[in-house]
């Protein structure tokens, strides 16, 4: 995968280092390492140029981000992915229920990334596999994929800056109250790789806003926002505040109903990481959380 990026030096930036340009561009020093020592990675009107020179008003600084290895030890598996955007920097899909993230024991072939490396195989290219906010197996929606190493690591600290809004439904049991915070740390389970539970002693805070939508057949159709992103923060906190997501037999879900977790990613809103552009997408809820609604 190959991006340029051309950069027109305006008065606010003259003066500064090709180096200063870049870090307040969003650029890592990883990625900056990366880039100067890349060939013709750093040119100012067909000339290379080092990070230490000073930029001058109306010169173009063009960047050159080239990646020709993608992820390794990841098989295509041609397994169609539902695609809501996509452009040169970020892919936003709508995952479905029932698909890993990442290959692991059990799951060589079948997960996100394995249908995302046959996606750009069969289009000539070869993308390192970024995923920036991440849902377990059975959780459906929107997830963000940062097809270069600089979307990478500005939508990296956007998510640590808390700058993507995330806004997720789910269906729990019970008639749950109109609306909330829960202020209630997080930790892992003692013996259990996998659990998590509320820990006032040793977990981390973890912050989850909430709001009513619907209530039907001795559930309650809601509305979440993350403040935080701790390890099944949604389903551990409907737990706690004894409306446990329907399906989710980890932490004691009625399996009745839906054959997994009631919890879809529904809306991401962020800026794009290179042109600032505020996005804002929408995935409609599955049919199976759907029909329990209506």
């Amino acid at each position: 995968m190959k991006r340029i990026l051309s950069y027109e030096i305006n008065e606010d930036y003259a003066g500064l280092s090709i180096q200063e340009f870049l870090k307040q561009q969003g650029y890592s020093t990883k990625v900056i390492t990366y880039v100067k020592r890349t060939d013709m990675g750093l040119c100012i009107h067909g000339e290379r140029v080092r990070t230490n020179h000073i930029l001058r008003l109306g010169e173009v600084l063009k960047v050159s981000i080239v990646e020709e290895v993608g992820s390794i030890n990841i098989v295509p598996t041609n397994i169609p992915i539902q695609i809501v955007y996509e452009d040169e920097d970020i892919l936003i899909i709508n995952k479905a229920a029932d698909v890993p993230i990442h290959p692991s024991q059990g799951n060589f072939d079948n997960t996100l990334a394995n249908m995302v490396a046959y996606y750009f195989e069969a289009q000539g290219e070869k993308v390192v596999f970024r995923c920036i906010n991440r849902l377990d197996r059975d959780t459906t929606g929107l997830l963000i994929l940062a097809k270069n190493m600089l979307s990478g690591c500005i939508l990296s600290d956007m998510m640590v800056k808390r700058e993507i809004q995330r806004e997720y439904h789910a269906i729990v049991s019970g008639h749950i109250v109109e609306s909330g915070t829960i202020d209630a740390p997080i930790a892992r389970e003692v013996a259990s790789t996998i659990l998590r539970c509320v820990d006032f002693e040793n977990g981390e805070r973890a912050v989850t806003h909430f709001n009513r939508l619907k209530i039907t057949n001795e559930c309650s159709y809601v509305a979440l926002k993350l403040e935080t992103g701790r390890t099944h923060q949604i389903r551990v906190h409907m737990q706690y505040m004894g409306h446990t997501l329907l399906g989710d037999s980890l932490y004691g879900g009625d399996k009745d109903r839906i054959g997994r977790q009631a919890l879809h990613s529904y809306r991401l809103q962020f800026k794009h990481p290179i042109t600032k552009e505020i996005l804002d997408f929408i995935a409609p809820i599955p049919v199976d959380m759907r029909k329990i609604i209506e």
